[in-house]
């Protein structure tokens, strides 16, 4: 009985702690109106009716707005097949020899007339002192010939005055030996005197006249106008110039690359590419628009340049000029359509355009990116012709 009363006891607690459940109210069942609909379904009703009205008075301004805009527009010709381009120049020299020195890094840039790389100079700094020798060795030998031809003349007036006194015995000898007074044999030897005489006089009037020849016709001549001279200074000069073809400095400002292609001690042949050098400040772009999108472009035009690195950035130019021949006239195998079944293919022809560089708060242009370009004709669609 205890034990009943103790477990009555606890139930009865049990339920006292408990807290009660509460119900959920439940929401009324919606009542059709009195034409039969639900009052929901009218404000969607009316909020669709109104949208549809809404968008058919739109739709006579958008048919204008459209038609404005096409009539209006169609003054910008653009095209994505377009690159940026810049001088790329294989920096070499013309003479061979060891490079002894490279004054560049790699990606560097250089100013015009900077020292990009040095061969090893001693090859030809011999050929050069071997060359100033023999210009001093002509000019002691055009003044030796000089000296010569005026020895010449002196041998030749020399000679004229022995002839002149052989002419004169000849003509004596002549007269006494028809009279007697002497033998002929003392006429023979007068007369042979007078004959060799005038022949040695020849031989050195032609002398002198060779010389003089070899003097340029002027016995006067300047050593330094002298053809042998001019000669021999114009191979000092070739001497020279070889010599300083072994330092190689840059033609133009521009940055570097392919440097490490080269380093001390490697033997360059004449003409052989060392590396390259990028003309970095002057930049163009190459496009290559569609042959029917060229109906109103013209050299001139205002173009805005974007460029696939730099989203953001708008670069301004010019269209500079227009190629006179679709791209594929220059190339190895140019299409021939012959006169029976062919396709015709849209040509492409190529167009570059000058973009200013002068603003230095854009980044810069590289040489091979991809742009493109939007080119404003000025010429809008305008109205088709209905007759």
């Amino acid at each position: 009985m205890a034990e009943h009363a103790l477990k009555s006891i606890s139930a009865t607690a049990e339920r006292d702690e408990a807290p009660p459940v509460r119900e959920r109210p439940v929401a009324p069942a919606a009542r059709p109106s009195d034409h039969g609909e639900f009052p929901g379904k009218d404000k969607r009703t009316d909020r669709r009716r109104i949208i549809r009205y809404a968008l058919f008075a739109l739709l006579p301004i958008a048919f204008v707005l459209g038609g404005h805009t096409y009539v209006s527009g169609g003054k910008i010709m653009s095209t994505d097949d377009a690159y940026v381009n810049a001088e790329k120049v294989p920096i070499s020299t013309d003479v061979a020899g060891l490079v002894q020195e490279v004054d560049v890094a790699d990606n560097q840039y250089v100013t015009a007339g900077q020292i990009l790389y040095r061969l090893d100079p001693r090859q030809f700094q011999i050929a050069l002192d071997n060359a100033k020798a023999n210009l001093a060795q002509s000019a002691l030998a055009v003044d030796a010939m000089k000296q010569d031809y005026k020895h010449m003349i002196s041998d030749v007036a020399a000679e004229q005055a022995q002839v002149d006194l052989d002419q004169t015995t000849y003509n004596r000898e002549s007269a006494l030996v028809r009279s007697g007074t002497v033998s002929q044999a003392v006429f023979d030897q007068a007369q042979y005197t007078l004959l060799n005489d005038k022949s040695k006089l020849e031989s050195l009037r032609q002398q002198a006249a060779t010389q003089l020849a070899r003097l340029g016709g002027n016995p006067d001549i300047p050593t330094t106008q002298h053809p042998q001279y001019l000669q021999a200074q114009a191979q000092v000069q070739e001497a020279q110039r070889q010599l300083d073809h072994t330092v190689v400095r840059a033609p133009f400002s521009g940055t570097v690359t392919d440097v490490p292609s080269i380093a001390p001690g490697k033997y360059l042949a004449a003409s052989t590419t060392a590396f390259y050098l990028v003309d970095t400040d002057h930049v163009w772009i190459d496009a290559n628009p569609k042959e029917t999108e060229l109906t109103y472009v013209r050299p001139g035009q205002s173009v805005t340049v974007t460029v696939d690195t730099y989203p953001n950035a708008v670069w301004h130019g010019t269209v500079q000029s227009i190629s006179p021949a679709a791209a594929q006239e220059f190339s190895l195998l140019p299409a021939q359509n012959s006169s029976g079944n062919w396709v015709k293919v849209v040509q492409r022809v190529p167009m570059r355009i000058r973009v200013d560089t002068s603003d230095r708060t854009l980044p810069p242009l590289r040489a091979g990116m991809s742009v493109e370009v939007n080119v404003d004709t000025g010429h809008a669609r305008g109205l088709p012709h209905l007759w």
